[in-house]
């Protein structure tokens, strides 16, 4: 729903795009490679490259595995 007000500091995520320019964007200030998260998250370095460049196959368990990696929270919100 587009009624839905966004909080400071927060991103909407609608999209497996949104999620993985976001991975990128966190993943680039902490200056980490993909090979860097991909080995700290326990996951394959394409699964990382997929994932942020918005596959919308990847799994989900595993790309939550990432994004806690980051220090990111995904918070749904009814």
């Amino acid at each position: 729903r587009d009624d839905i007000p966004v909080r400071e500091g927060q991103m909407e995520i609608s999209s497996a795009g949104d999620l993985g320019a976001q991975i990128r964007k966190a993943r680039k200030e902490q200056g980490l490679t993909q090979a860097d998260l991909a080995g700290a998250s326990g996951v394959g370095v394409r699964f990382v490259s997929d994932l942020e460049a918005g596959k919308p196959t990847c799994e989900l368990d595993k790309a939550l595995k990432v994004v806690r990696m980051l220090g990111l929270r995904l918070q749904l919100e009814p």
